[in-house]
Formats: C-alpha cells, sequence, structure tokens
C-alpha cells in the first residue's frame, strides 16, 4: 500500500511540475489534494498507519536491542530514550520541526 501511495504521489507531483496547463489547472489539483487530505477517512487511515508504524518500531527496538545488548552505542540509546520521553509526554514535533503524526 506504501509503494502505491509513493507511485501516485511520483505521479501527480510529475504532472504538475511537467504540465504547460498554467496556473488554473495547478490550483484545480492543489484544492483537490487539499480536499483528499481533509477527508476523515484518508486522515484516520494516515494516523492508523503512523501508529502502526510507531508500534512496529519499537518492537523492532527491542527485538535488536535484545540480541545487541550492551553493544548499541550511547548516542544511538540516548536518540531512542529522548524519542520516547517526547511520546510519553505528548510533544508532537521532533528536531527537525516535523509531527510524528
Amino acid at each position: 500500500m506504501r509503494y502505491r501511495l509513493t507511485f501516485v504521489a511520483g505521479v501527480v507531483l510529475g504532472y504538475v511540475l511537467g504540465t504547460r496547463a498554467g496556473r488554473e489547472r495547478y490550483e484545480q489539483l492543489k484544492k483537490s489534494a487539499q480536499q483528499l487530505a481533509q477527508n476523515p477517512a484518508v486522515r484516520n487511515t494516515a494516523e492508523t498507519a503512523a501508529h502502526q508504524g510507531r508500534e512496529f518500531a519499537g518492537k523492532a527496538y527491542h527485538a535488536v536491542s535484545d540480541k545487541v545488548g550492551d553493544r548499541m552505542p550511547d548516542s544511538v540509546a540516548q536518540r531512542v530514550r529522548t524519542l520516547r520521553e517526547r511520546a510519553t509526554h505528548g510533544q508532537a514535533e521532533d528536531d527537525w520541526g516535523t509531527s510524528n503524526t
């Protein structure tokens, strides 16, 4: 599913950048994309996918840390702890100013 969405987004981006239809067509596509992004079903699906991704990442971290143990670099362990603290305290942005949802 993720690959399909990436492909569709690439096709749309390529069309928008390559089209010679002018500003009117661009504004029409932009409005359609905004309506799609505001669709409750799309938003719920994106939030569910983000939540599942965080769950899988946590499971993967535990699986790797069980096998790696003390050999994990301190910088990586500290970064994971920092991200977990932010998630539990409800801080929605990371170091780059992007949302985790």
